[in-house]
């Protein structure tokens, strides 16, 4: 497999070889490939958190279990707080 880098990328992969941290370019693309893979495993299970915390909260409300908005009470907690920042 051939893999073409901008010449950024190319200078950001010879840095790391020449620290002595990696032996070969193949590990530092290895090394980011599994950083990758690591990083989009994450962001499914954050997702799919997400997905059951807003399902539970839609039972929840389907259930009757919730409360009407209170906007008056949520700017006056917004306004006490901007006020505390000022302060």
């Amino acid at each position: 497999m051939n893999v073409s880098l901008t010449p950024k990328l190319e200078d950001f992969v010879k840095q790391k070889v020449s620290t002595g941290m990696y032996n070969s370019v193949s590990e530092v693309i290895r090394e980011a490939l599994r950083l990758l893979e690591e990083k989009e495993a994450l962001k499914a299970m954050k997702l799919d958190a997400l997905k059951t915390e807003i399902q539970e909260g839609i039972d929840s409300l389907d259930n009757g279990q919730g409360k009407p908005l209170d906007m008056e009470a949520i700017k006056a907690k917004g306004r006490k707080i901007m006020a505390q920042r000022d302060n």
